[in-house]
């Protein structure tokens, strides 16, 4: 009946999401860990695996899991392999839970952590905790030293202090999600995503155990650092100019501009006063393209201004609570 799904899914307390992708070997002990970890909950929690086109059984081992007693299981199976970002954003729509926490198939983040993060995000009043890898049981070349210089590129640009960004264990309020859109490899911002529709004061992080890996390989490596800088550009713009673009464009086409003029007035103290040929001068020529240029972000500005505010139904603002006086 419609109305016993939707009591379902009002008593649904925790979401518990997993994405995985070719760990067949991890999925059994996976399982018997988070079963165990939140055998003492109390209340009523759902798992939810993201196959993201595995090529080896994993989901076959995950299917397996389906009769496994008292679980509330869904197993959402991708068509081809689109990427960790694509599978947390599925695994949060599908989420019918109060709160969501999310982690690794591999094995190393811990799902005895998630009842202590439970307590902690609810005694800070939190919207969002992300777990620190403090001891990390990883490579040093191939895996510290990048995940080291991504933290400290993305923490410098955001301005969200969190000391492990990659970290996949992370717990949120489900509701703070509604208004976070996760897509290509933006999974690893998600607190900076987070921070454009709270303060960055509920975001927190908690010191958790993280496990050297058992089975099978990583997929990420030192290439990845070069991905994050350019991911990092992206962010950086939609979090100071998605409300302004026409302040990004405009004030480089400005700095063009300016240049232009400056270049423009000395070449024509050097034409009519000093008498001097500046046809086949190569500033003559930037000169130019730089007033061309300058037109060209100023126009791009006023246009990207122009769709901010006519496309789209995006509220400007998002209203967490109302308080009014008892009537």
């Amino acid at each position: 009946m419609p109305g016993a799904d939707v009591r379902r899914e009002a008593e649904v307390e925790l979401s518990v999401l997993i994405p995985v992708c070719n760990e067949e070997d991890n999925i059994a002990p996976l399982f018997d860990r988070i079963c165990d970890a939140l055998k003492d909950f109390g209340k009523p929690w759902e798992l939810i695996i993201v196959d993201d086109g595995s090529t080896d059984a994993t989901l076959l081992n995950c299917r397996k899991q389906l009769d496994r007693p008292g679980l509330d299981l869904r197993i959402i199976a991708f068509q081809r392999n689109f990427g960790q970002a694509a599978g947390i954003q599925a695994g949060m729509d599908a989420a019918r839970g109060r709160l969501l926490a999310t982690l690794d198939g591999d094995l190393q983040n811990d799902p005895y952590d998630i009842p202590k993060m439970i307590e902690t995000l609810e005694a800070r009043e939190l919207d969002l905790l992300c777990g620190w890898r403090k001891t990390r049981q990883d490579g040093l070349v191939l895996r510290l030293i990048p995940s080291w210089i991504a933290n400290r590129l993305i923490r410098r640009i955001t301005g969200v202090h969190i000391h492990d960004y990659g970290c996949g264990l992370k717990l949120y309020r489900t509701e703070i999600l509604k208004h976070v859109l996760i897509i290509g490899g933006m999974h690893r911002f998600i607190p900076a995503w987070v921070a454009n529709v709270v303060p960055t004061s509920r975001i927190g992080e908690m010191v958790i155990d993280h496990h050297p890996r058992q089975f099978g390989t990583s997929k990420y490596g030192i290439s990845r650092t070069f991905k994050v800088v350019l991911d990092l550009l992206s962010v950086m713009f939609f979090m100071r100019f998605r409300q302004r673009p026409a302040q990004f464009f405009g004030s480089i086409g400005l700095l063009f501009g300016g240049l232009s003029a400056l270049m423009l007035v000395y070449l024509a103290w050097a034409k009519f006063v000093l008498g001097q040929d500046i046809g086949t001068r190569p500033m003559f020529t930037t000169a130019f393209m730089l007033f061309i240029a300058a037109v060209q972000m100023i126009t791009t500005g006023v246009l990207a201004e122009m769709l901010v505010r006519t496309s789209g139904s995006e509220a400007s603002y998002i209203v967490r609570k109302v308080y009014e006086r008892d009537r």
